[in-house]
């Protein structure tokens, strides 16, 4: 857990107490385990974003790594400079569609052009304020902008809404008949802060338990 920037036992000890139904499911669950993704630059992570979006992982990482073999001579991965040189056809031939083509160059436009910041930076910029800058991007839409901060940046408070296994794993964890709307999980989430992105990581994984 040295990749986090918070104390995770402080966490899930803070989670158990706040809301006795969750640590219901945190006991079913076991241990705290949630792994980051390493990015050596906002633009790759943003990148791959893009590419994985709507497909399976398998699908996604074959497509990546035809996108990344367009480019050998770049070490790091493919950069802002590679995918504005690189004729769309040739984007199109290794598997991206005309939306994540399009997409993948306006994120390489606005790191070139400087517009985004660079990714030591991101880690130091407030929740809301990162977001907005990254939903400004064709393609990155908040759900994508709020797994970036979960996943890649460890950020320890963000409650995605709008994601339906999130949804779904609570309605299983609470035993509810129906999907919760995005505000019903938002009132409940209010007893997670400052660690939802803890919590929903534990819902998370109860989608892969078996039925009580």
């Amino acid at each position: 857990m040295a990749d986090f920037d918070f104390d995770h036992r402080k966490a899930v000890r803070h989670l158990r107490t706040a809301d006795p139904a969750l640590a219901e499911v945190m006991a079913r669950v076991g241990p705290f385990a949630m792994a980051l993704k390493s990015s050596c630059s906002l633009f790759t992570a943003l990148a791959e974003a893009i590419v994985y979006q709507q497909l399976s992982t398998k699908a996604a990482a074959t497509i990546y790594g035809r996108v990344e073999a367009l480019f050998p001579c770049s070490s790091n991965g493919f950069t802002p400079q590679d995918v504005l040189r690189a004729p769309p056809d040739t984007l199109r031939a290794a598997g991206l569609s005309a939306a994540k083509v399009l997409a993948l160059q306006d994120l390489a436009r606005r790191v070139q052009d400087d517009e985004l910041p660079l990714l030591e930076e991101a880690r130091t910029m407030d929740d809301a304020a990162l977001i907005d800058r990254l939903i400004e991007v064709r393609g990155i839409g908040r759900w994508s902008a709020q797994m970036f901060l979960m996943f890649r940046l460890g950020r320890p408070d963000i409650l995605p809404l709008e994601d339906y296994s999130l949804r779904r794993a609570y309605a299983i964890a609470f035993r509810k008949r129906a999907l919760p709307s995005p505000r019903t999980l938002e009132r409940h989430g209010e007893k997670w802060r400052p660690y939802r992105t803890v919590a929903c990581w534990y819902l998370w994984q109860t989608l892969d338990l078996p039925p009580v």
